[in-house]
């Protein structure tokens, strides 16, 4: 929560930058920005990404991970580019990311948050996907989009774990679904 302080010294609700009431310029105090106590926002980059999930090019579908808090919610990019070997066929033309492949990038992105949760990097973890549920596609994903994936986690019971995701260009939704992963180790 922001607070933040008029040029009068008096204290506003949170989150009002600019103008305050009655035309009072108003001031974000930065060092007063609070954290929700025992969360903190990680990123995983491609090389740890490699040490996380057992996928490899042209499977592997997370270019990183920007936003990660504990093993409840992560936020994914995946960078489309037309020179993925699926565009060859689908469609020529008309290149559209296959929608199975976009659920895909959802699910490698929750296996890299259970992955790095769990202390998987020495160990060769797989995160099997066990279910997809409530798929939607919206809008087709094309070469020169970034994939947002946002996976929040609904439940975990022992080595099995469901996630509720969303994936998203330039702030659309383009697919949403429900997905489950076994996590075993080799």
């Amino acid at each position: 929560m922001r607070r933040v302080q008029s040029d009068s010294g008096i204290t506003g609700a949170p989150g009002l930058t600019g103008q305050g009431q009655r035309g009072k310029r108003v001031h974000v105090l930065e060092d007063e920005m609070e954290q929700p106590v025992g969360r903190t926002l990680e990123t995983i980059d491609i090389q740890r990404l490699l040490t996380l999930l057992p996928h490899r090019y042209p499977f592997l579908l997370v270019d990183r991970i920007i936003e990660a808090v504990g093993d409840e919610s992560c936020i994914g990019i995946k960078n489309v580019t037309v020179n993925e070997p699926h565009f060859m066929g689908h469609f020529p033309g008309s290149p559209v990311m296959p929608g199975v492949l976009v659920i895909e990038a959802m699910a490698q992105t929750a296996g890299a948050l259970v992955s790095a949760r769990n202390g998987m990097e020495s160990k060769t973890p797989q995160v099997m996907l066990t279910g997809i549920d409530k798929a939607k596609f919206r809008k087709p994903v094309v070469p020169g989009d970034q994939l947002r994936l946002h996976m929040t986690k609904i439940n975990q019971r022992r080595s099995i774990w469901w996630f509720r995701g969303e994936a998203r260009v330039d702030g659309v939704l383009v697919c949403e679904a429900e997905v489950s992963a076994l996590m075993v180790l080799s």
